[in-house]
């Protein structure tokens, strides 16, 4: 669908639209054991969940979308299904950097770069996101190899070094200086974060960004999920009242 192509869902407000909405893609495993398939088909079928709720987002004019493809805690996983994970990203990113591009979606990561992260993953990462780094139409934002514990930690050592280089005043360490050096500072904090399976929990994930997050938990197992599932979570979004600490 084009640019031009795009409707507004009814009964939702243009003007209460959140700027940034951050998913936690849950379910893959219990999808695919309810069906007697390996865990894998289950990580296989979230894709078009994916794809499906990135249209979603665009049809809304959503500014962010941010996805957990992969945590910190994954590599406590089955060897077998961390490779999958890795080689299924990978391959991800090959099969729809086109029409991510095509749509002018800006694609990011956040999380570490470092081993034990394949250099042919981070390789295809990096040239997704080089590829896509000049539109602003909507900014996918892929959270892989990520922690929000990690991230704040990582965050206090950029903090350390500018303090121990002189860049940085020990006196003026403040909640700025800690949000301007997570991984994406130019992005929004999150307005609506969802969370899809049932669970009902944060499990480490944009702890810093999601501070004044409004939430949504759906019993929708993630291949399941699709734009329709968004919009309802940004209708009860728009049904909130936000005060912020304020009365």
């Amino acid at each position: 669908m084009s640019v031009s192509e795009r409707v507004f869902p009814e009964g939702l407000d243009p003007g209460r639209v959140p700027a940034h909405v951050g998913i936690i893609m849950d379910g893959n495993g219990r999808w695919a054991n309810q069906r007697g398939q390996p865990r894998k088909a289950g990580h296989a079928a979230g894709e078009a969940a994916l794809f499906d709720t990135v249209e979603g987002g665009l049809d809304l004019g959503l500014q962010f979308l941010t996805v957990w493809a992969f945590s910190t805690d994954n590599w406590k996983r089955p060897p077998d299904e961390v490779r999958f994970l890795m080689e299924f990203n990978r391959d991800l990113l090959r099969r729809r950097v086109d029409e991510l591009d095509e749509r002018q979606v800006r694609i990011r990561f956040l999380g570490r770069r470092a081993r034990p992260v394949p250099r042919r993953v981070i390789s295809e990462i990096v040239d997704a996101e080089q590829r896509t780094e000049h539109h602003r139409r909507m900014t996918l934002q892929i959270a892989f190899n990520y922690g929000g514990r990690s991230e704040l930690a990582d965050a206090v050592q950029r903090v350390g070094e500018d303090v121990a280089a002189g860049r940085l005043d020990p006196k003026k360490i403040d909640e700025e200086a800690i949000a301007s050096r997570l991984y994406r500072p130019d992005a929004p904090d999150v307005d609506l974060l969802i969370r899809s399976s049932g669970e009902q929990r944060l499990s480490n994930f944009l702890l810093w960004e999601a501070a004044y997050a409004e939430f949504v938990f759906t019993d929708v197992l993630w291949p399941d999920f699709r734009r329709k599932h968004l919009f309802e979570a940004v209708g009860a979004f728009q049904r909130r009242e936000r005060r912020f600490g304020k009365l």
